[in-house]
């Protein structure tokens, strides 16, 4: 069953990272990495078109409290997000407190292993703090990166699935899963 959860006081602080609540300061640096060709596709969404358009999305992550800032150095280049999964897909669980990780990175900053480090830090917090028993991810089956960040993370593929894309496409899909 998908667990409560409000990320929007937590902080958590890595090695080279911080993950943390987003703020409207962000805007900017959002949109610098969700405006790139190629970084939101592989998470099922377009590239942002304007910088309003990721200001009514910086809004929504605001407002539903499952999101993580990704910084750096000073300056957001990702996120993850605590989304509910689709329980229809895994009954298997529902006896079970989870939730999806879902995450993206600015291309600027693939293949340095920050992307495992900020999924290792979430997992651990929702695990030790938030007493989840597993958690889900999911990748497309041809998106290479998020498989190996998820095999990194101790992810185990359980079953392939359809998956449709804010834009519409409907894509093959992996969940994983990790337990507790």
């Amino acid at each position: 069953m998908n667990a409560p959860i409000d990320v929007s006081a937590v902080i958590l602080h890595t090695k080279r990272l911080t993950l943390r609540p987003w703020r409207m300061s962000d805007l900017t640096d959002f949109y610098e990495y969700a405006s790139v060709d190629g970084v939101g596709q592989m998470a099922g969404w377009l590239p942002h078109k304007n910088i309003e358009e990721s200001r009514t999305i910086l809004e929504q992550f605001l407002e539903t409290k499952n999101q993580f800032a990704v910084e750096y150095n000073g300056k957001v280049i990702g996120s993850v997000g605590v989304e509910k999964y689709d329980e229809h897909l895994l009954p298997e669980y529902a006896n079970k407190r989870g939730r999806e990780l879902g995450f993206v990175l600015s291309k600027d900053y693939w293949g340095q292993g920050l992307m495992p480090e900020a999924v290792e830090a979430a997992a651990q917090y929702l695990f030790d703090k938030e007493n989840l028993d597993f958690l889900v991810c999911g990748h497309f089956v041809e998106n290479d990166r998020s498989r190996r960040v998820q095999e990194k993370c101790g992810f185990r593929h359980v079953k392939q699935s359809k998956y449709t894309t804010y834009y519409g496409e409907v894509k093959d899909e992996w969940l994983s899963v990790r337990e507790k």
